[in-house]
């Protein structure tokens, strides 16, 4: 495959990435189902006045607004634009300043040794090559400096989510691996391989409560969420299909609902990751 080929095919793997983003309302999801996430791994990196700190697909802020109020100097990239918009609005509310930069996670387009942190709130872990967004988040970041994840485990619930419409999704591009591995330890481990030091992995769920049953749930990221509308959109054509998976991702959330008559709750698992740059 030549160069310019495989150039083109970069190219039309990134426009649909962005177009997967930008549907539905993942400000949205974010603000509602996962606002304290942004908080916690800012806490967890350190960061602290004048830090100089990269959101590596940042989305609408949800991890560079609470760094930007912890008074670092902050970017936020994301390779949807679209969701900036959103961000700009939430940052302007809370008074603080964030440099939005569109920029794709496996060519950032910042310097060697640029930040004193890079920080990612289940963003970076969608980026379709990991070795490749891996290895970005290293180069920006300075020696001596912070790299902090957070991302769904395989094994919780975003993850069994991915595993309920894998059969009804477009199939992944040549080469990409699935996001959840990015919350499995032994994957960060060989990601990184030698080049950072202190590497800290905890695993710890946050709550979903937004919805009050099953199926209002379902409903809620048929709208919202990005990767649930493209499986929806790719079986549009097949009512029988949209019927089965309509009713696998019923099954799927009745199973995991944690709550009773009264309330519908469903927890998700997460894996925190902090470590310092060589």
């Amino acid at each position: 495959m030549t160069s310019i080929v495989k150039s083109e095919i970069d190219r039309e793997l990134k426009a649909k990435h962005r177009a997967l983003w930008a549907s539905g309302d993942y400000a949205a999801v974010a603000a509602e189902l996962i606002p304290a996430l942004g908080l916690e791994l800012v806490r967890a990196s350190g960061v602290k006045q004048g830090d100089h700190v990269l959101d590596v697909a940042a989305g609408s802020g949800n991890a560079a607004i609470p760094a930007a109020e912890a008074g670092a100097i902050v970017t936020a990239s994301d390779l949807t634009p679209e969701l900036f918009d959103a961000g700009r609005n939430i940052a302007a509310r809370r008074g603080v300043e964030v440099e939005w930069v569109e920029a794709d996670a496996e060519a950032l387009p910042f310097a060697d040794n640029s930040f004193d942190a890079v920080i990612s709130c289940v963003g970076v872990m969608f980026a379709p090559h990991h070795q490749a967004a891996a290895d970005e988040l290293v180069r920006v970041t300075r020696r001596g400096g912070t790299i902090a994840l957070l991302s769904w485990t395989p094994e919780g619930f975003i993850g069994n989510l991915f595993k309920t419409m894998k059969p009804y999704a477009p199939p992944p591009p040549p080469g990409a691996s699935p996001a959840p591995l990015w919350g499995s330890e032994g994957h960060v481990r060989e990601l990184f391989g030698d080049r950072v030091s202190d590497l800290t992995m905890w695993r710890q769920t946050v709550v979903l409560d937004h919805c009050t049953e099953p199926t209002q749930f379902r409903e809620y990221w048929k709208s919202n969420y990005g990767p649930t509308i493209a499986a929806y959109k790719f079986n549009a054509d097949a009512p029988d299909r949209i019927e089965a998976l309509d009713r696998d991702f019923l099954e799927f959330l009745t199973s995991w609902n944690r709550g009773d008559d009264q309330r519908a709750v469903w927890e998700a698992e997460y894996l925190l990751v902090t470590a310092t740059k060589r």
